[in-house]
């Protein structure tokens, strides 16, 4: 759970040339325009921060992202030096005009109670980002944390139980069980391969109880995976429950793991004022993507290299 991460001297600074869906228009500094979400997959229908929170994966089976894209300056974060106050100024433009816009500043401060330092492991060279300080040692904390406090702020009493539904290789399930574990109104269904996981890992997927399940598939983690996009475009089980995910196809998980690059990056640039780049280890690119949303609001970070694993057939 840690980013390698490397100065570099000689690139310069610049928005990302890439993004992940194509869709989105020119950046935009306003931070009072209430912001908007579509899916990936084209659906016309906007809608806004909490909606696309709760939905976790669009009708359509596409992801949502933010009709535009807000734009900041090193100037921006004057005085924001943790985390949490990262987040708060990162965040506000997509918070924005939303019933969780006025707060946010409370979310950030208690998912993010936790550091992610930068150790250099090299001559200032070389660095590694350690994002293995939450409660289950994972980067997935971040996001699941905020997640859980995002819901736990939308929820108004009567409404019906909150079905949180997980697919997990190992990390994902641990923390998305250990931040919604008790929370009133919400229940957490985790799905990981049978066999594939670590036995820390299973312990921690299976040790909870209360209104947290686990189930063993057999079958690898995109079965898994498939079965939970299934029932989010099954409009009978849809009648049925209230649905949600924490998994990467939230931008309720995307969005918070893209504030610690960035706070990482403001860091390091206001310390040396060089910018930094980014290995990035990521299996279902989630970790990849959030860094770069990261880097297409905030323009800090110079290069952004990406490993995956592969994965093992579907029918082991």
């Amino acid at each position: 759970s840690s980013d390698v991460c490397s100065s570099d001297l000689s690139a310069t600074t610049g928005s990302c040339r890439s993004s992940p869906t194509g869709r989105a228009s020119s950046p935009d500094r306003s931070v009072s325009t209430p912001m908007e979400f579509r899916s990936t997959r084209g659906a016309p229908e906007a809608i806004g921060f909490s909606a696309a929170l709760r939905r976790g994966l669009a009708p359509d089976g596409g992801l949502y992202v933010p009709t535009r894209w807000p734009s900041f300056e090193l100037a921006d974060f004057q005085g924001a030096e943790s985390l949490p106050e990262v987040a708060e100024r990162l965040l506000a433009p997509f918070a924005a005009g939303d019933p969780l816009e006025s707060q946010l500043g409370a979310i950030v401060r208690e998912a993010f109670d936790f550091p992610a330092p930068l150790v250099s492991v090299l001559d200032e060279r070389l660095f590694v980002l350690e994002l293995f300080h939450g409660p289950t040692a994972a980067f997935k904390d971040f996001g699941a944390r905020f997640l859980a406090a995002c819901f736990a702020r939308l929820r108004r009493e009567g409404e019906p139980l909150l079905n949180i539904l997980v697919a997990t290789s190992g990390d994902t399930g641990g923390a998305v069980a250990a931040a919604f574990h008790r929370r009133p109104g919400m229940a957490v269904t985790v799905l990981f391969p049978d066999g594939l996981v670590s036995p820390t890992q299973e312990r921690q997927l299976t040790c909870w109880g209360d209104n947290v399940r686990s189930f063993a598939v057999r079958g690898t983690f995109d079965d898994c995976q498939r079965m939970v996009k299934e029932a989010f475009v099954d409009p009978a089980l849809q009648a049925h429950c209230a649905l949600s995910s924490a998994n990467s196809i939230n931008l309720g998980r995307l969005l918070p793991q893209a504030v610690y690059y960035a706070a990482t990056s403001l860091q390091f640039r206001r310390r040396t004022g060089r910018t930094l780049s980014f290995i990035i280890p990521s299996g279902n690119l989630g970790n990849a993507v959030a860094c770069i949303w990261a880097r297409r609001s905030e323009e800090h970070t110079s290069e952004l290299s990406h490993v995956s694993e592969s994965r093992m057939p579907s029918s082991a």
